[in-house]
Parts: structure tokens; sequence; C-alpha cells
């Protein structure tokens, strides 16, 4: 890898692996990426302009999380303030009686009540930095915990669709990342007041030693103050030129021990052409970093030698002031230890400067994603539910997916009745599960209207239409808790009811899946950790099917509910499912078996987002039947392919299946 140099910023030429196998550079596009690279966006002068605002929401959210704490900080700090300054008078006042004349027994003797009070300055601010220290460490998890807050709480109620959008999706990704830059912050705004403090003590003494020295200060920090900017800059710049090389190296060291990649990498013969992509750039990237040291190290030279000019004419001036008799040799030795102070808390403060700026960043994105959050979330209250619905009703809904023209759901009217069992079918894009998300109040129609006992959802308490509702999606969520979170989490109000999750478990035959784990009920469901197993992909639908049955709710939707079961397996479930409609449950059934459906109360057949068909099993395979004869026609499809091996696939209707998805979230369409 090249890096060429116009004016600040680094144009950096693609190495032969990185065109090769990434196409360029490796950019992340993750949220905690989004503002690499902000301080070499930003001067200098402008971070220093946000200061006084940045420390002022800091100290905000400091006396939000805890005020007392933050007070003890604030007094200790402006006791260790004060200690500076009285330890560099008591050590003025040392070297004073030292430097009188007289024996040496005598001025050893008058400077020891001055040494003993340096002594207790610095007792004391050692005392007062542990005090800091302790408040801090208890202010700080606080800030942290109601920045989390601030965004998480809500982010759980931000509508389904808009969670699906990847713009808001990257606000929140970027955002959480402030949970722990607002830790971050409360650190840097810290040293920044600790290191401005002593500053300021350390300019009040020169200031009392003599007038001249408080400019002599100045003199030394500002070459300081360019040199402590340029260099941190500097390691900035490094530090996010070798980003990229070890996210790419990363990229290729995860592959190269991957379990999945493991087959093709030894049968392929693509481990070792992968390997040596990894050396290639391992060598590139050392040859980069040896440059950049190079840089670095003439920046430190040419900033070393102006400070040591500068801090040369000082100290002459200061030798000058010493022998012509305008400043006494005590006060001198003062001064050059309160320069030398000065100037290393100089350099800590503008680390700090720089650290603030970019953490206030991922703050901002925080607070962001939480306004963000607030004005995309469902709303609460509402016309009340009384009860389960005893009629469902699609009036001429349409849903179209947001950045898409196509609808999803075009004009569908169909209705839904307390203890049906209700089949939705049709081949993948037709609309089958936006329809069911729809009847879940997970989406609310672009057009028409979804009725629940004549009311219009959107003017129904959302909180309790989801109440009457238990899922099972396709894409079901594999929580990575324990055997037990994972059935009971469907109603965490009654997550402790043994009995109410053995008799989900019977339902669900997950029972025979839970007898199987090392611990039972408690044993850990996510790889990777100690104790913590990993379940095939039927074992995990049967506790999803387990968790929808001890939500014990009025409204059952099941989408493709048995896709990693085998054939018996499958059976059992759709039996049971059936049979859950006859205690009174209504059940929505998503599915491509459609041999399961044969017992439905009533199918609705959905083509391109249009519902075409109607009607139970028997009518939709009548030769008699009103419509385009869709059901029938890949119900015979799938029998003849049971029965044969596969037929001839004829064409399909509409867009080719290769351009059709199976999963409405991830594509828009369903």
């Amino acid at each position: 890898m090249k890096l060429f140099r116009f004016g600040r910023k680094p144009y950096v030429q693609n190495s032969p692996p990185e065109q090769l196998l990434f196409g360029g550079r490796l950019k992340g596009s993750w949220g905690w990426t989004v503002h690499e690279g902000a301080r070499l966006k930003a001067s200098f002068w402008a971070i220093l302009r946000q200061i006084p605002s940045l420390i002022g929401h800091t100290v905000s959210l400091a006396w939000r999380a805890d005020r007392l704490a933050l007070t003890v900080v604030a007094l200790a700090q402006l006791g260790q303030a004060a200690a500076t300054v009285f330890g560099l008078l008591a050590t003025n006042r040392v070297l004073v009686s030292l430097f009188t004349a007289g024996p040496t027994a005598d001025r050893i003797s008058e400077a020891l009540p001055s040494l003993l009070w340096v002594g207790g300055a610095g007792a004391l601010a050692a005392t007062l930095r542990a005090v800091s220290f302790g408040a801090t460490g208890r202010l700080e998890p606080k800030v942290e915990r109601i920045a989390a807050l601030t965004m998480l709480t809500p982010v759980i109620r931000v509508e389904v669709e808009h969670l699906e959008q990847p713009d808001f999706h990257k606000i929140l990704d970027s955002g959480q990342h402030g949970q722990t830059a607002a830790r971050r912050l409360i650190q840097h705004a810290l040293g920044i007041v600790d290191s401005l403090m002593a500053l300021i003590a350390v300019s009040g003494v020169l200031a009392l030693l003599h007038p001249v020295l408080l400019p002599l200060l100045i003199a030394v920090v500002v070459p300081k103050a360019w040199g402590t900017v340029r260099a941190a800059r500097r390691t900035y710049e490094s530090i996010q030129v070798w980003i990229e090389h070890v996210r790419q190296q990363s990229e290729l060291r995860r592959l190269l021990i991957s379990q999945k990649a493991g087959p093709e990498l030894r049968v392929h013969g693509a481990g070792p052409f992968l390997l040596e992509q990894f050396d290639r750039m391992g060598v590139e990237a050392a040859e980069e970093q040896t440059r950049l040291a190079h840089r670095e190290a003439g920046t430190d030279l040419a900033t070393s030698a102006l400070s040591g000019l500068t801090a040369a004419v000082t100290y002459g001036l200061l030798a000058w002031l010493l022998t012509h008799g305008h400043l006494p040799l005590a006060s001198g030795a003062t001064a050059a230890l309160a320069l030398t102070n000065g100037t290393a808390g100089l350099r800590r403060m503008v680390t700090h400067m720089h650290q603030l700026y970019e953490q206030s960043l991922f703050m901002t994105d925080l607070i962001r994603a939480g306004e963000e959050s607030r004005l995309r979330a469902i709303p609460t209250g509402g016309t009340p539910v009384p009860g389960p619905p005893a009629l469902i009703e699609f009036d001429e809904v349409g849903f179209t997916y947001p950045g898409r023209e196509t609808p999803a759901l075009d004009a569908v009217s169909l209705t839904i009745r307390r203890g049906q069992t209700v089949a939705l079918v049709g081949v993948n894009g037709s609309g089958k599960t936006t329809l069911s998300k729809l009847l879940a109040g997970l989406y609310l129609p672009s057009g028409g209207q979804v009725r629940w006992d004549g009311t219009d959802v959107r003017e129904l308490d959302r909180d309790q239409l989801f109440d009457q509702v238990a899922l099972v999606l396709q894409d079901y969520q594999r929580w990575p808790f324990t055997a037990r979170a994972n059935v009971a989490i469907s109603r965490p109000s009654e997550i402790h009811d043994l009995e109410r999750l053995e008799a989900a478990a019977s339902l669900a035959d997950a029972h025979t899946v839970v007898g199987e784990l090392p611990r039972g009920w408690d044993t850990l469901c996510e790889k990777g950790y100690e104790g913590g197993v990993d379940l095939s992909g039927g074992q995990w639908q049967r506790l999803a099917l387990a968790r929808a049955y001890y939500r014990q709710a009025a409204v059952l939707i099941c989408d493709e509910p048995t896709s990693s079961m085998d054939p018996a397996a499958e059976i059992a479930a759709f039996q049971q499912i059936r049979a859950l409609a006859g205690d009174g449950q209504t059940v929505i059934l998503v599915t491509h078996r459609l041999h399961s459906v044969r017992s439905a109360d009533v199918i609705y057949v959905l083509d391109r987002g249009r519902l075409v068909e109607a009607g139970d099993f028997t009518s939709l395979m009548a030769d008699d039947h009103e419509g385009p004869g869709l059901f029938r026609e890949l119900f015979s499809l799938q029998s003849e392919q049971y029965r044969t091996g596969g037929p001839e696939v004829p064409a399909q209707r509409g867009p080719a299946a290769a351009d059709r998805t199976d999963t409405d979230a991830s594509e828009g369409v369903a």
C-alpha cells in the first residue's frame, strides 16, 4: 500500500491483495465506523471552540446520574488545584531557606517547616486524587446506564416497518456506541478540567513569583501546544491508515479458521492462496507503519527543536533575571518546576480535547437515535381491545414497503372469524407474510383498513392488540438464553409458571428436546459459552412453537412453522396446530406445504400481492371452481413431485421464481 498526501487528507493506493479480494480498501459501514477520521476532518481550533459546550453537556448528564458524586469530583479537583498552588509556594519557601547564607544545619532547620508543608500538600493532593477517582468510578457506570436508557427506552417501541429500514437501523447502530462514549466523555471532560486547573494554578504561582514569568509560561506553552496537537494528529492519521490493514487481515484470519469456509479452503485449495494474501498484507502493513513512524519521528524532532529553542530563550531570560538580581534564585528554581508541570499538563489537556470531541460525536448519535425512535414509535393508548376478536376484516388493504414502487399487498379484502383455521398460501413473494404482519398489528396498511370487531387497528390500543397475538415467524428468534427463557419469554409476566411451561412443551413436542439437554430447562441454548449447546433447526422450531403456545393468545399466527422438521414431526405439529382452533383459538397458517392445509376452514390464495382465490380445500380443487385455479395447479405440482420425484416445472405466473423472495422482511415483499 502506498500513501500520498494532498494537503491533510491521505490518499491510499490499493495494493494487489486489497484490489483482488476486496475491490479496494475495506471501509466499514457499521455504526462504530461512522466517525472514523473525524479528528482529521476538524481543525484543532474547531474542536477547541466546541469544548465548553461539550463539557457543559457532559456535566448535565453527570448531574442527572449522580449529583453527589459529581459534587465530590468538582470539590476534589478544586482541592487538588489549591494543593498544587500551596505546594509550589511551600517549595519556594524551602528553596529560599536553603539558598540563604549561614550554616547548613541552620538552613535545613529553617527549611524543615516549609518542607513539611510541601509533604502535606502532596499528601492532600494524593488523597483528593483518590477521592476523585473513587467518585468518578461511581459516576461513570451511572452515566452509561442513563445514556443507554435514553436510547433503548424509545427504541423498543419503534414501528417494525421503520426498524426494518437500513438507514434507520444504521442510526441505531451508531447510536448504541454513544452508551460507552458517555462514560468516556466523563473521563475526558474531567481530564480537561483537571489539566486546565493545573495550568491556572501554575500561572497563579508564576504571577506571584514575578510578573514577567507569566509571559514566559505562554512562550513555552505555545510551541509545546502546537507540537502536541501535531503529534496527536499524526498518531491519529497513522491509526486511520493502519485500521484498514487490521480490518482486511482480520477478515482473512476469520476465514482461515472458519468452520463454514473450512471445506472449500481444503478441497478447492483456497487455504494456501488466502494465507499468501494474508502474509502480503502483513508485509505491506509493516512497511506502512515503518514509513509513518519515520514521519512521526521527523515531526517530533521538528516540534522538539522548536520547543527546545523557545525553552532555551525562556530559560535564558530566566537566567538573566537571576543574574541581574531581578529574581531570587529560589524563585527561579520554583519557576522552572512550575513551567515543567504546566507544559506536561498542557499535553494531557490537548489529548483529552481530541478524545472528548470524537466521543461527543457518538453521544450526539445516541441522542439522535433516541429522538428518531420517539418520532417513529408505536402510539400509546387508543381504543381498548376488550378481548379475543370475533371478527377480523381486511377491507381493500394495500401495503407498500418504503422505497419500493410495487405494492406488497394490493386491495386485499378478506374476513377471519374466531376459532377458524385460516391458511394463507401462494408462491414466493405473493404477500403472505406481509398480510400476517398486518394482521398482528406489526404493520399498518398503506391503504384500506384492517378492522378488529369493526374498529380500525389504527385507532386501537396497539399494546392490547399485541396481547391477543402469538407469533411463530419463519425467521423466528433464537434467543441466546436458557431453554426455559426461550419458551417463557413470550409471556414475561408469567415467566416462572412451570405448569404452563410443561404444557406448552408438551403441545409442541418440545419436552423431548428439553429431556435431551444436559441441564434440562436450565441449559443455555448458545454455543460458545461454557455449558451452552447448539440445537438443530427442528429442535429450535419446536421451542419456537412452545413459545407461541406458552403465550396462550387468542390469535396464533404460524409462518412456515415446520420448515425444519422431519415429515413425521411436521404431521404431528400440524395436527396439534389445527386442534388449537377447536379450543376457540384463531389460527393463521402461512405455508408452502399445501397438503397441510386440507382441513383449514378457509384458504386464501395470494398472487403478486392480490387475493386471487378463496375457499376450503374441496372447493378450490373442484373443476368448476371460479378463479384462475392457482391453488389446484400448485397442489398438483407438489403432489406430482412427491409421487414421481419431480415433473417438468411449468412456467411461473408473473415474475420468475428466482427473482422472488421467501422472506418478506429481508426483501420488502411477501
